[in-house]
Parts: C-alpha cells; sequence; structure tokens
C-alpha cells in the first residue's frame, strides 16, 4: 500500500477507532493517544496491509488490543461517571444544553453494562458493523455477539425504565 492509498483507506477511519478507543478507556486524550498508536501500527505494516481481508476491521482489532493493553497496565480505574462530569464542565454552555436528560441516562446505562457489552452496543448501534464484522473485531462466536446484544439492550431498557441508572450514578 502506498501513501496515497493510505491516506485513503486508513485515514477515514479515524473517527471511527477514537470512538471505539474512547468506549474502551473512557478518557479522551488517552483515546487520540491510541488512535495514533494504531496508525503507526498500520503504518509501519503498510506493505503487508493488502494481504488483509479488512484493513478497517484489522484497524479495530489494533485499537482494541492496544486498549485492553493499556487497561492492564493502570494502577487505578476510572470512574466513568466522574469523567462524564469533566467532559461536560469543560462544553461551552450552547453545548451543555445538546445534552439532554435522556442522553445522559442512556450513556449511563451504558457504562453500567460489562465492557463486552459495551464494545458490542458501540459497534452494532453507534458505528453500524454488522453481526460478522463485530465477532471478527471482538473475536467472539457471531452468536455469542447477539446473545450480548439483546442482553445489554434489555439491560439498558431496564435501567432507563427504572430509573436505576441513578443508582449506578451514585456508588
Amino acid at each position: 500500500m502506498n501513501h496515497q492509498e493510505f491516506i485513503s483507506q486508513v485515514v477515514p477511519l479515524k473517527n471511527k477507532l477514537f470512538r471505539f478507543a474512547r468506549r474502551y478507556l473512557e478518557q479522551t486524550e488517552e483515546a487520540e493517544d491510541v488512535v495514533q498508536e494504531v496508525f503507526i501500527k498500520l503504518w509501519t505494516r503498510r506493505e503487508k496491509l493488502d494481504e488483509y481481508r479488512s484493513v478497517e476491521a484489522l484497524a479495530m482489532i489494533t485499537t482494541k488490543n492496544i486498549c485492553l493493553d493499556r487497561i492492564k497496565s493502570r494502577r487505578h480505574p476510572v470512574d466513568p461517571i466522574d469523567d462524564h462530569r469533566r467532559f461536560l464542565e469543560n462544553l461551552p454552555e450552547e453545548q451543555k444544553k445538546d445534552y439532554s436528560e435522556e442522553i445522559f441516562r442512556v450513556r449511563l446505562a451504558i457504562k453500567a453494562l460489562p465492557t463486552q457489552q459495551q464494545m458490542i452496543i458501540q459497534l452494532r448501534d453507534i458505528e453500524g458493523y454488522d453481526f460478522e464484522s463485530i465477532a471478527e473485531i471482538l473475536e467472539m462466536n457471531e452468536n455469542a455477539v447477539r446473545v450480548n446484544l439483546s442482553r445489554a439492550r434489555k439491560r439498558i431498557r431496564e435501567l432507563i425504565t427504572t430509573s436505576k441508572v441513578y443508582d449506578y450514578q451514585r456508588n
């Protein structure tokens, strides 16, 4: 893969990779660092990228693996609710209004899910990946992806409709 092909095929993945890394790491700056690291890894392997069926899937798998490595190396876990509050505090007032109560509740409910279910929700409902691609990226069975997605959606509905999402926020 030459320079132009790399720019046309890999660089447009930046936002997807960022959102995916952000979901794992829950920190904007660290997610940006991961995306840069993924680009460097892909650039150093650019001569062999044509051998892969999907460069996008490779980029997502690389992102996932780097995120998992970073999570394992952390000494202190990050509180996703505090991180979200800090994010909202740094927004201009006119943008804060865009974050309605419902969106906040959905985000809290997603954060209350196990990490694997969070990733499946991110990939399927936010990024629009098909089940086969999600299974490949997360190295899971396709049926397991479907089951986890169903359970995640059910849990989100339960948390939102019973207001248990606020119990998670308080803990």
